[in-house]
């Protein structure tokens, strides 16, 4: 029997609003909302916050702990080594990477992603090639073997840090499927990682159920009696991806298999 595991990934340290998973959303820190948002997935076994083993990662960890929650600590830099150790010690079949600035996600989201990933009997999925969901419902989905082949070949640092980037590229030869939106909603920004994405988010859980108990569809009806609100956070898809494949160099650092 195929065991699914969703990891949300999520430091302190980040670069551009340092913190945030730890920002109150509904009265818990974000990261908390947003598992106990991914935990009503049909699809999933178990969702674990992965971090650090970084002492600045330790309000984290005790947070998440506190709230009931799973944790997994590994290495800072390398996140892709993190996401095949965490895969090793929770004996995962079937991955789903989430990322902790993506309070909002949609349940449905994830299991539709799932399961176009099966249906393709496909080693990667996503719905974010091209994007077509909101910025801040990404999801990919990705078997141990893809997993491990990423852990085994990829040596570009984008690729240790952002973990598929390797498996979407060609050198893979991975089979992959995109789960594609019903409507093109990839312009909305949904996202945490800036001050205003988070006040967007603050703003948008005002109008929507404090149980939490909303999909992305409840979202969309909030932004169309706001509107004010779709031009609260103008910023750019994947900076922070599009920064590392920028700034590495083209040498390839011996990381071990």
């Amino acid at each position: 029997m195929t065991r699914t595991i969703a990891f949300i990934q999520a430091r302190v340290s980040s670069s551009r609003l340092p913190g945030k998973v730890l920002e109150p959303l509904q009265g818990v820190p974000m990261i908390i909302y947003m598992a106990q948002r991914a935990m009503r997935a049909r699809r999933l076994d178990e969702v674990i916050v992965i971090t650090s083993t970084d002492d600045s990662d330790n309000e984290l960890a005790i947070a998440v702990r506190s709230a009931g929650l799973k944790i997994f600590r590994g290495e800072l830099n390398d996140v892709l080594r993190r996401y095949a150790d965490a895969a090793n010690k929770y004996d995962a079949d079937e991955i789903v990477r989430l990322t902790g600035d993506c309070p909002l996600i949609d349940p449905t989201v994830i299991d539709q992603t799932i399961e176009t990933r099966r249906a393709a009997q496909a080693d990667y999925a996503s719905n974010t090639d091209p994007p077509t969901f909101p910025d801040g419902m990404d999801v990919e989905c990705f078997t141990r073997a893809a997993l491990d082949k990423a852990q085994k070949h990829a040596r570009h640092p984008a690729e240790r840090e952002h973990v598929t980037v390797w498996m979407r590229s060609a050198e893979a030869r991975l089979k992959k499927v995109n789960h594609a939106a019903p409507i093109d909603m990839s312009n909305l920004r949904l996202t945490v990682d800036y001050p205003d994405d988070l006040e967007l988010v603050r703003s948008l859980l005002k109008s929507l159920p404090a149980t939490g108990d909303f999909d992305l569809y409840d979202i969309l009806r909030v932004l169309s009696t706001h509107p004010e609100l779709l031009h609260a956070n103008p910023h750019a898809r994947n900076e922070g991806l599009t920064r590392s494949l920028r700034d590495c160099s083209d040498q390839k650092p011996d990381i071990p298999s």
